[in-house]
């Protein structure tokens, strides 16, 4: 007799979804859905294994009012052991995660999507909106192009009502970024900046749907200005890999830009693919920078709204490290090597933290930098190792002239491909 299984994934078991209202749905284009999506973490509720005993078939049910947020649960399996200490309690262990006022009765909680989707509204101040064009639906016939719009707010705990939202969507940080948890309500540090769809109904009417958002921490910065740190950042499974991400980043840097007390936009931990997010689209922002680039690059160097720099070919001699000034004729303030005094004048007012500015430029060096031009290649090479070696003091100190030599061009040379990585996405 086969050995029954009563052990199940919790990433498999737990079922998320987005639900709306039926007159929302019928808007939706074929390839849309929002429901039955699941988490990439379950650990920091189920355990480390992120497995569940005591069960066959077992389905976790947490669906969400699409812009409310407003909860339910259920939970459902085919068999459940008898009772023992070793079985899971699915629900007891969940519900402490999830604000308490959640439904169980799923009628119940289809009537308050129904009420909520026309009365919720985005709480905070409007800060970002864009538009994409209406995915397309069986029974769409119109001749002209029609779009949905999508809209971010900034919110404090200030605003009314933001508090008990934010006990909603919290969750997400848990299920979706790893080593993700719960921050400090007590703390009036803390900004929002929250992701809507804003979608029209066939009779016109207007509703709201959530699609992700960011926390971040503000820090006293000497003298008396804040450094704004992006904390957490998530954008639910349904919206990814759609440009919402970096919409939802550009609103926040945006933000940053235009807070005189910001003096800059740094952020804790990213993961790869948020900061391959944040480099594409903070060279995207520099490429498209008129004066920025002319000034790097000189006179010839022309932004393209996101394309390539124009090449500037030359065999002159490359300045010596650490010249700020005595720029060889023709050149611009990037060099190689690049003018530190001009960098950080701009570093400063584009609000961009020290170690990600210096990235960025060592990037769009790279990408201007012309292979045949030998002495300019050796004043990158070494520019870059210079700040490796700043950045990596300490344990570079402890090695052998010769061995540490060798870890830097290996640094160096892992770098640069990554570089070439990142440029080869914006292009």
């Amino acid at each position: 007799m086969a050995t029954v299984d009563w052990t199940a994934d919790a990433n498999e078991a737990l079922a998320l979804s987005l639900v709306r209202a039926e007159e929302d749905k019928q808007v939706l284009g074929n390839e849309e859905t929002y429901e039955e999506f699941h988490p990439t973490f379950t650990y920091p509720i189920y355990g480390e294994d992120e497995k569940i005993y005591g069960y066959q078939d077992l389905v976790i049910d947490l669906r969400f009012a699409s812009g409310s947020l407003a909860p339910y649960l259920s939970v459902r399996y085919a068999q459940k052991l008898d009772a023992s200490t070793t079985v899971d309690n699915v629900e007891g262990i969940l519900k402490e995660f999830i604000p308490p006022d959640y439904d169980t009765e799923e009628a119940a909680f289809l009537a308050r999507v129904q009420e909520d989707a026309v009365s919720f509204r985005p709480l905070g101040n409007l800060i970002h909106s864009y538009t994409r064009p209406v995915p397309s639906t069986s029974g769409s016939s119109s001749a002209t192009p029609e779009v949905v719009e999508y809209e971010v707010y900034h919110a404090t705990w200030n605003d009314p009502g933001f508090r008990e939202y934010h006990r909603r969507m919290q969750i997400f940080i848990l299920l979706y970024i790893e080593a993700g948890s719960y921050i400090n309500e007590d703390d009036d540090a803390w900004d929002f900046v929250v992701l809507y769809e804003k979608r029209k109904r066939q009779n016109g009417t207007e509703t709201y749907h959530f699609i992700g958002y960011s926390s971040l921490y503000n820090f006293y910065c000497f003298p008396e200005k804040l450094r704004m740190r992006l904390s957490q950042f998530v954008i639910v499974p349904p919206y990814q890999r759609q440009g919402h991400g970096s919409e939802l980043y550009k609103a926040i840097y945006n933000y940053v830009l235009s807070r005189p007390p910001i003096s800059e936009l740094t952020v804790e931990d990213p993961a790869e693919a948020f900061e391959d997010l944040r480099d594409r689209n903070d060279l995207r922002m520099l490429l498209a920078h008129k004066q920025f680039m002319q000034e790097g690059f000189g006179g010839e160097a022309v932004s393209h709204g996101g394309g390539k720099v124009r090449k500037q070919k030359t065999r002159a001699r490359a300045t010596p490290m650490g010249a700020s000034s005595g720029m060889v004729k023709g050149k611009g303030k990037m060099g190689p090597p690049v003018d530190k005094a001009w960098a950080e004048k701009w570093r400063t007012q584009l609000k961009i933290a020290g170690r990600q500015f210096h990235r960025l430029v060592e990037m769009l060096i790279l990408m201007h930098l012309d292979p045949a031009d030998i002495p300019a290649a050796r004043a990158y090479r070494l520019h870059v190792k210079e700040r490796l070696y700043r950045f990596n003091f300490e344990i570079l100190a402890q090695l052998e002239k010769e061995e540490r030599l060798e870890k830097l061009e290996e640094t160096f040379q892992s770098l640069r491909e990554d570089y070439l990585r990142i440029l080869a996405m914006i292009k």
